[in-house]
């Protein structure tokens, strides 16, 4: 089989790569195989972006619009599409949960509660209760990592014991099988392919929220060995930009996502506030900057990233560290950075469903629209919306 790999962080290459004897090309997008669906074009140009900020009550129409196009509330899960024929990855379903939370955080609404709550619910039926040994439900470590890391958040909000035990047990399996006992880091998959950022970020985080929570050295010792690989070996420490991967002894692969961003911000913020180490704070700094300055049009919109699949989900991520590091530096300008992106998609939103779309610069398409699509704005929109 030819495979034709665009980022070696591909949420289906562990079985992929487990083909064989097939003479064709498969081509594959980061975070997951690329989908064919079809998606209407905009029929219209872009609408004019508002020129004062969104309201607190468009933020809430924005999330209850996602719950009404995409939750399931039958499965307790997000769709992929519009179309509602399928559940969406079940990585992406950790991202919407975090939504989810902010939402609840942002507004104390009951409905939002039980929400985080059902959600859980929804995960430990489709997902073999959260058991982190079954590497068929569970086929790749950071699709793991990503539950882990809201399922400590989820205790943090509902103390709800059952939530960190499952974060616990989720964290020290991943451990065991990923970490780089001789040379350090994280692998993604299982077989132990590469060490990427999508593994090595998150794992800090998750294992600094555990720290906090337990106050277990054990954790903020993991943590602090895991930044220090990703730093050395996929943070460009003269740009702030971070590497997807490295694979073997090679050079880190360097492609622009804001999700990796993301990530290294908040493992760089959560170190930086239990240690007081001004290196976190300036990766962090550094971080943003690059994804500002370098990954974003000269106006300042992030990019779309990708076509028609689970990248679109990648700013949501984004979005949830951006606001940590805006509130370490409230004179950084990243909250009006963010106003912008979000006033941007909100602005041209589907007018009849309101939903946004991955590039926030042009006009919702009114046809098939991917719940990865329409999430990062969302996101955005609870976690930058004004307090009123």
């Amino acid at each position: 089989m030819e495979i034709v790999m665009m980022n070696w962080n591909i949420r289906a290459a562990a079985k992929i790569l487990l083909l064989g004897g097939l003479a064709t090309t498969i081509y594959i997008s980061s975070c997951g195989k690329k989908e064919t669906t079809d998606i209407t074009a905009p029929s219209k140009p872009p609408l004019v972006t508002e020129s004062k900020s969104f309201s607190a009550t468009d933020a809430t129409t924005a999330f209850n619009a996602f719950n009404t196009v995409y939750y399931s509330t039958t499965d307790k899960l997000y769709y992929s599409t519009t179309e509602k024929k399928g559940i969406g990855a079940i990585w992406t379903q950790a991202i919407y949960w975090d939504i989810v939370m902010d939402a609840y955080e942002r507004t104390k609404d009951p409905a939002y509660y039980k929400m985080i709550t059902d959600i859980y619910d929804g995960g430990y039926q489709r997902y073999d209760g959260y058991n982190w040994e079954n590497h068929t439900t569970w086929f790749i470590y950071d699709d793991m990592m990503w539950w882990v890391m809201a399922l400590t958040r989820a205790y943090g909000i509902t103390n709800n014991q059952i939530y960190l035990t499952k974060a616990k047990a989720g964290f020290q399996h991943i451990w065991d099988g990923s970490y780089d006992q001789v040379k350090g880091g994280m692998y993604w998959d299982f077989k132990h392919s590469g060490k990427n950022a999508c593994i090595n970020y998150p794992t800090v985080i998750a294992a600094m929220r555990l720290y906090e929570i337990t106050k277990d050295e054990a954790y903020l010792t993991k943590a602090k060995e895991v930044y220090a690989w990703a730093h050395d070996n996929l943070f460009d420490i003269g740009k702030g930009r971070v590497a997807d991967h490295k694979i073997g002894d090679n050079n880190p692969g360097y492609e622009d996502y804001t999700y990796n961003q993301g990530t290294c911000i908040g493992a760089a913020l959560l170190l930086y506030k239990v240690t007081g180490k001004q290196s976190y704070l300036n990766d962090a700094k550094l971080a943003a900057q690059y994804t500002k300055s370098t990954m974003s049009d000269t106006n300042g919109i992030l990019p779309a990233e990708g076509d028609f699949n689970e990248q679109g989900v990648l700013k949501a991520i984004f979005a949830q560290y951006l606001v940590d590091l805006a509130k370490v530096d409230p004179q950084g300008g990243y909250d009006k950075w963010a106003v912008y992106n979000a006033n941007t998609a909100w602005g041209n939103r589907d007018q009849t469903r309101n939903i946004m779309h991955r590039n926030y610069k042009i006009s919702c398409p009114t046809g098939v629209v991917q719940s990865y699509e329409s999430s990062s704005a969302v996101a955005f929109m609870q976690l930058f919306a004004p307090s009123k």
